[in-house]
């Protein structure tokens, strides 16, 4: 690691704190109830080119994040770990198949989605910064799995995604 790597690449390499002062392995040792409450991490987690409206804070996504991300594995096992802690969250878990991995609803998901599957929560939101994200730093796999198992939920519940979310993941995804 170099002293020109951004805080960004150095929070998710563990050798540097969030705004915040956390490191990435404490924020995703967390329970649920911090996840969903705590607002100023995700952006940390699943960084964005775009400035974020909700964290003055929150790092901006440059080229060169992007770049060492497609390069070096252990920035994308960083994202991958944080991906697996927000399935978890959220009431999913990725499930390995014959033709590669799968991401599906776990027995906890009825439970973990009264609070957070309903039209204009806040966590439809992350989930499209975490598809975007995902896809921008070389996780587009796992990112068309999510997708997948969303577009899953949204057959059966429609009523409470509603179409505005579906398109936001479907974009973030291309």
């Amino acid at each position: 690691m170099t002293t020109a790597e951004s805080a960004l690449v150095r929070f998710h390499a563990g050798v540097a704190t969030d705004s915040e002062g956390r490191r990435i392995a404490e924020i995703l040792a967390w329970g649920d109830d911090d996840l969903e409450r705590v607002h100023d991490y995700i952006q940390w987690l699943f960084p964005l080119p775009e400035r974020s409206g909700f964290n003055p804070y929150a790092p901006i996504l440059t080229p060169s994040d992007i770049a060492a991300f497609r390069e070096r594995a252990d920035l994308r096992n960083s994202l991958y770990r944080a991906l697996q802690r927000l399935l978890a969250f959220y009431g999913f878990a990725e499930v390995k198949t014959e033709d590669g991995l799968e991401i599906s609803r776990t027995a906890e998901f009825p439970q973990k989605a009264r609070n957070w599957l309903r039209p204009g929560n806040h966590n439809l939101l992350r989930i499209s910064r975490i598809l975007r994200a995902l896809t921008l730093l070389g996780l587009e796999r796992e990112a068309r799995s999510f997708l997948a198992a969303l577009e899953a939920l949204h057959a059966e519940a429609a009523d409470q995604l509603g179409p505005v979310a579906i398109a936001y993941w479907r974009r973030a995804v291309r």
